[in-house]
């Protein structure tokens, strides 16, 4: 018989695999010991690399451990195809307020996170995609809910043709693409937006699914828009809106606090608009200009419980050029507010205006 030493583990795992098959107990061990003329210690812990359990082995458990502790295999990154998200500039933009200095953080390249706060409608998120048309500077936006979480931000594993890949979220893609990140409505978000402490810090964020850490590219920053300063809203205009934590508001190095633009502004953008729609009608801008900023005068001075923004100044802008006129623009922009307060400021418009027409339900005559 052939001495321990010289056997091959190849000839004593063919032994055994040809007599007892790939799973055996002792009766194997000892009848490896006869052949090959040994100790069953001996041959026990020559074959110690395929022991399963107590008194098992298995010639597959050396394939199984060798595949178990390779290292993991990259995983797959889902291909999305490289588009430009430079916004386009709008010819009818008008400047105002905080603009030239959002304009100026982003054309810095500095990682510089800033938090824009304002009523609603007037012209926050608008004024940080103009800059970064302007600059041609990318701008990926992301509109925060109450179920915004780490996966919708981040990212996360998807299904692509029957597989599963890493597919990049929108934070993600900004960092790799040195773009502006705008986290639109910041205060409706939860805490689960505290997934982005590292990433407001300017450190990048390293992806726990996929082991890689990710560097923010030059150029990176992050603009949010609120109209609270995520503290809630004490006088429920703004439901929906939270108290974000307090640690997440410190790292947005600075604060814009964004007001209606003034009438001669507003006109201006209303010009502009009108004319674009082919609807120009100087007078008619002036006057709603003055009517909204009136408004919102009274608004402050706790006159009335609503006010009329830049953006529902443009609807009523719309709404003329379709109707050509005045008055039943106005109504149909105002009808989402409570019966008192449309009448209110019907009213109100009507005293400014001398050549508003009455507003009948008559159909046009076709």
């Amino acid at each position: 018989m052939p001495r321990m030493s010289n056997i091959n583990l190849d000839e004593l795992t063919a032994f055994i695999a040809e007599n007892f098959g790939n799973d055996f107990g002792s009766n194997a061990i000892i009848a490896a010991s006869d052949h090959f003329n040994s100790s069953y210690p001996t041959i026990s812990k020559r074959l110690a690399q395929y022991k399963v359990g107590h008194g098992r082995w298995s010639l597959t458990a050396d394939q199984l451990e060798k595949t178990f502790n390779a290292p993991a295999a990259e995983p797959a990154v889902e291909v999305v195809e490289k588009v430009n998200l430079v916004p386009e500039k709008d010819a009818n933009f008008v400047s105002f307020g905080n603009f030239s200095d959002v304009k100026k953080i982003i054309s810095s390249g500095i990682f510089y996170p800033v938090f824009i706060t304002g009523m609603s409608g007037n012209g926050k998120t608008f004024g940080v995609e103009q800059a970064c048309a302007q600059l041609g500077r990318e701008l990926i936006r992301v509109n925060i809910t109450i179920e915004t979480d780490e996966d919708d931000l981040i990212g996360g594993f998807r299904l692509v043709n029957g597989n599963t890949a890493w597919h990049n979220g929108p934070v993600i893609e900004a960092l790799e693409r040195g773009a502006v990140l705008l986290l639109d409505e910041i205060d409706l978000a939860s805490n689960k937006i505290m997934c982005l402490q590292s990433i407001l810090e300017g450190k990048g964020v390293f992806l726990k699914k996929t082991g890689r850490y990710v560097k923010p590219a030059k150029g990176f920053t992050i603009i949010a828009t609120a109209n609270t300063k995520g503290k809630g809203s004490d006088d429920g205009r703004f439901i929906g809106t939270n108290v974000l934590n307090e640690a997440f508001l410190e790292r947005f190095a600075l604060t814009f606090e964004q007001e209606y633009p003034s009438p001669k502004i507003e006109q201006k953008i209303l010009e502009k608009l009108s004319a674009k729609l082919g609807c120009l009608d100087e007078e008619f801008c002036e006057k709603l200009a003055f009517w909204a900023d009136q408004i919102r005068r009274t608004f402050k001075e706790g006159g009335v419980d609503e006010v009329i923004s830049t953006r529902r100044l443009t609807h009523i802008i719309r709404a003329y050029s379709i109707f050509g006129k005045r008055m039943k623009a106005i109504q149909v922009c105002v009808n989402r507010f409570d019966a008192e307060t449309k009448e209110s400021f019907m009213s109100f418009y009507d005293k400014i205006d001398d050549k508003t027409e009455e507003t009948d339900n008559e159909e046009a005559p076709f």
